[in-house]
């Protein structure tokens, strides 16, 4: 007989949460526990990037507290298995992620087995598990750092990706816990369409996804849920923003470098619609990132189109996930440092979609959505998707 399991998967990246650590944490996690209050999952699937945040030798010290206050937090208290896998070895500079994945099991979801990459065998989870530190040698998870050799002119950073492989009821997924690279330079993404960057990021997810298909282990259906750090294709936003505008670029002094692109309404006021620098992206106009949760821009949202042959998505229906003040007083207000885009997202083989419950007609089975969207919850919201996944029952 068929039956479901309700399950939720949040994906955050928490890095300004330990960069001002004490602010915005406490508002943050009441936020997660009222969707997981909302929802009453049976499995909770929190995938975290960029733990410890840019100055992760100062603050790696506070993210065993973090991850210590979810843990035994009054809302958690049913969830009577817990495992952990925190990878906060700074020092390993050739394999450090600063990925962080918590699984959350319900008292009453009894047949729950997680995967052991080494004797490539299911064992049910009975206990906690925590593991924070060096994940080398933790055989119920996989992680691997980007190659260096995959771009060279790369500064050195934390990208990679981390996977678990379960089986609830009788149902096999691999979740994946994704972190791609960012777009360094406004101008250098406004050079071609689509950006060099869009075109790392495209070798890097097909590169993850080769991965956990190859034949290694039987291939299972996955979702990927993380920072996969897609941008609006940055070169085609800019014309369709500026059509009306007059366009100047303002090259350095002493080289041919462009510094900055400043878009002017052509009537006589000439207010400026736009104005690009490397770290600056500042549209007079900024509400339309906000105006029907940016329908208007999924047009120039263009990076997952290129997987269609092995990757789905639920429909999106909520603003852009980054980049929000970091101004406790402002949750809804992009900063001007980047093109608003859906940068967080949750991704699934399509195989993993056949096994999402649909409700009848209207019935809201599946809800993909942000986390506090009028809380301040660091410059990314998370973002959660819930639904019932079809197991069958003995």
């Amino acid at each position: 007989m068929e039956m479901y399991t309700d399950v939720l998967l949040v994906t955050a990246n928490v890095g300004s949460l330990f960069d001002n650590v004490g602010e915005i944490q406490n508002e943050w996690l009441q936020e997660l526990y009222k969707t997981i209050h909302c929802h009453r999952p049976k499995f909770i699937a929190l995938h975290l990037q960029e733990v410890g945040g840019k100055d992760y030798m100062l603050n790696m010290g506070h993210t065993e507290n973090f991850f210590r206050s979810i843990e035994s937090s009054e809302e958690m208290k049913d969830f009577d298995r817990v495992c952990v896998y925190v990878d906060n070895q700074f020092q390993a500079e050739d394999s450090f992620t600063a990925l962080g994945s918590m699984y959350f099991i319900h008292k009453s979801l009894k047949n729950i087995y997680q995967y052991d990459f080494n004797v490539k065998d299911f064992k049910a989870v009975s206990v906690q598990k925590k593991h924070v530190g060096s994940l080398d040698g933790v055989t119920t998870v996989e992680k691997e750092k980007f190659p260096k050799n995959f771009w060279p002119d790369f500064k050195w950073s934390r990208k990679g990706f981390m996977r678990t492989r379960w089986i609830i009821h009788n149902q096999g997924l691999d979740l994946v816990n994704v972190h791609l690279f960012h777009d360094a330079s406004n101008l250098i993404a406004c050079n071609s369409s689509p950006s060099i960057y869009s075109a790392n990021r495209k070798n890097a997810l097909r590169y993850v996804i080769n991965r956990i298909s190859d034949s290694r282990y039987t291939p299972l259906p996955f979702l990927l849920f993380g920072d996969f750090n897609f941008r609006l294709d940055t070169l085609s936003l800019v014309q369709h923003l500026s059509t009306s505008a007059d366009v100047q670029t303002v090259k350095k002094d002493s080289s041919d470098e462009v510094k900055k692109i400043i878009c002017e309404e052509k009537d006589n006021a000439h207010q400026v619609l736009l104005h690009i620098e490397e770290k600056l992206f500042a549209y007079l106009h900024q509400a339309v990132f906000r105006e029907d949760n940016g329908r208007a821009l999924l047009q120039f949202d263009k990076e997952v189109a290129a997987f269609h042959d092995v990757i789905r998505e639920e429909e999106i229906r909520f603003p852009p996930s980054y980049p929000y003040s970091e101004d406790y007083t402002k949750p809804i207000q992009y900063m001007n440092t980047r093109c608003p885009a859906w940068c967080d997202r949750i991704l699934m083989s399509h195989s993993a979609q056949e096994f999402i419950r649909r409700g009848d007609d209207g019935e809201k089975s599946v809800v993909y959505n942000t986390v506090g969207p009028n809380v301040c919850m660091g410059d990314h919201k998370p973002v959660f998707l819930f639904f019932s996944l079809k197991t069958n029952g003995h």
